[in-house]
């Protein structure tokens, strides 16, 4: 995500110990210090007052970017996601608003990390809907046993987080799902490989032995209602032309007119057309 600040310390440099140590030691800003340095961003475009503004809250993110740890995922770059949201957080902080920087960045901060565990928790993403996100940050906070959901439970968690129950199931399922290999491990020998997808997933519609019979099939079909209708007279031939085939499709009251006969009678000539068609083709 691109933004005007410069990151003030690098998370790939040095240990992840180090840089926490560091955090540690970046001294603390007085209500006063944080809006002078606010001021002097907004107004004047002063990069440093937002550098100090940010070096001073790098251990809020740690704080927060912790909350995450439970995921599988890398916490430097937890951490490095939050710290986006907090530089976001500096360039849209205003302190007359009367709160702290961070407790107005706590909102920026939580939303780049919840960005990032979402899209990197698993190979398809997880969540994409509002209430698809609630659950997966506090579904498994909200659960009681590491069993599956009762039905009461899930019932409970629907009603306090406002989300469809079917949902609840649903999420339960994907957090109970881990990603797994479309094709055949690289051991097939191995134990679990029937449980790959390819195994037993079959896209219909794609065996080349069915499209071609198919497409035979089709053409003989075509072939069989073509020699129909040439053996058809020529009335019936252009009744049904008339009445199917034309891109303006005539009425009865039309082909009578144009034969000098009653619609009724169009009508018994198209059906006696269409079982002599029905009983060439279909044999």
């Amino acid at each position: 995500m691109s933004t005007d600040l410069a990151l003030p310390i690098n998370l790939s440099v040095g240990t992840f110990d180090a840089y926490l140590n560091l955090v540690r030691q970046m001294p603390r800003l007085t209500a006063d210090q944080e809006r002078e340095l606010t001021l002097k961003f907004k107004d004047h475009g002063d990069l440093d007052a937002a550098r100090d503004l940010v070096m001073s809250n790098l251990r809020f993110v740690v704080h927060v970017a912790r909350g995450y740890s439970g995921y599988g995922l890398s916490m430097p770059d937890i951490i490095q996601e939050g710290n986006v949201g907090l530089m976001k957080a500096v360039k849209r902080f205003d302190p007359d608003v009367g709160v702290r920087l961070v407790s107005f960045a706590v909102h920026w901060i939580k939303a780049e990390i919840h960005e990032y565990v979402i899209k990197n928790w698993g190979i398809v993403k997880v969540a994409t809907t509002k209430s698809q996100r609630k659950l997966f940050f506090n579904l498994r906070k909200s659960k009681k046993g590491i069993g599956w959901l009762s039905g009461d439970e899930a019932k409970a968690i629907a009603t306090d987080l406002n989300v469809n129950l079917s949902d609840v199931y649903e999420m339960e399922n994907r957090l109970g799902s881990p990603d797994m290999s479309f094709d055949m491990p690289v051991d097939e020998g191995a134990e679990d490989a029937f449980c790959a997808p390819v195994n037993y997933l079959h896209q219909h519609g794609t065996d080349p032995l069915e499209l071609l019979e198919n497409a035979d099939w089709e053409g003989y079909g075509q072939h069989l209602l073509a020699d129909a209708m040439a053996d058809l007279d020529p009335r019936s031939l252009d009744i049904l032309s008339s009445r199917w085939l034309a891109d303006k499709k005539a009425t009865l009251h039309e082909l009578a007119e144009r034969y000098n006969v009653s619609a009724e009678r169009i009508r018994q000539l198209e059906q006696n057309a269409m079982k002599k068609l029905k009983a060439s083709v279909v044999r």
